[in-house]
């Protein structure tokens, strides 16, 4: 648990966007023998789009996204309750939830989202965010210790979410749909007819960079292809 915390916090502190969050809350989560994790943070307003960090597989995240699940995702609503750490799984008993929220997580466990550890955070302007540890086991080896490590795991959390609001400050919004700057200039670049190999010259980064941030830029948008991405950041252009 040490080793795995000093790692992420290295990596946290040398990190420059959200590739950099990506691979340090990635490696963290193998840390803890969890395949999958997702850093969310809550939309400020009703009509906008959660941010959202993660290595769950991308045919479920856009589903997520685009369908506004997290407003009866069981697992948001209960971290928006206030701080704290919790487990859950799709194999507990969730007779008293409505149907809407047993469905989001059997939805989930089709794309192997079938159990996890979630640390919620709220700030002094009532922002919420939730730092999430997945795994395809409904209960996760982690778990069985869960009361020895809870607070180191929130220190885990907090450090994630410091990183993260400092490194994704400024935004911009398409459609009213909020993308991260990188995301934004990709698309730009893409709308110039550069390929991705072309922006990751231009951007001087690697051209698997370019690739992540179309691809989050994509299902942010609900779209298949770049062009269809194109199309709706050039319509904000017009409006």
């Amino acid at each position: 648990m040490h080793r795995v915390f000093e790692t992420l916090v290295e990596q946290l502190s040398a990190s420059v966007d959200a590739v950099d969050l990506h691979e340090a809350m990635a490696s963290a989560a193998a840390g803890f023998d969890f395949p999958f994790f997702a850093y969310f943070t809550y939309p400020s307003a009703s009509g906008d789009t959660p941010r959202l960090i993660s290595n769950y597989p991308s045919s479920w995240t856009s589903h997520y996204l685009q369908l506004r699940y997290h407003s009866v995702d069981p697992v948001i609503l209960r971290g928006l309750r206030g701080w704290d750490t919790f487990d859950w799984g799709v194999d507990r008993d969730h007779r008293y939830l409505p149907t809407s929220q047993q469905e989001v997580l059997e939805k989930a466990a089709e794309f192997g989202i079938r159990g996890g550890l979630t640390m919620s955070m709220h700030d002094h302007r009532g922002r919420f965010a939730a730092l999430t540890f997945a795994s395809n086991e409904a209960h996760p080896p982690l778990l069985r210790s869960l009361t020895r490590y809870e607070k180191a795991m929130q220190l885990v959390a907090i450090n994630v979410h410091i990183h993260a609001r400092r490194r994704l400050a400024e935004d911009c919004v398409v459609d009213g749909i909020t993308l991260t700057p990188r995301e934004f200039e990709c698309l730009k670049w893409a709308a110039c007819g550069k390929s991705a190999w072309d922006i990751s010259q231009i951007l001087g980064v690697s051209k698997r960079t370019v690739t992540f941030h179309q691809e989050n830029a994509k299902a942010k948008l609900g779209v298949r292809t770049i062009n269809q991405a194109i199309v709706r950041m050039a319509a904000r252009a017009r409006s």
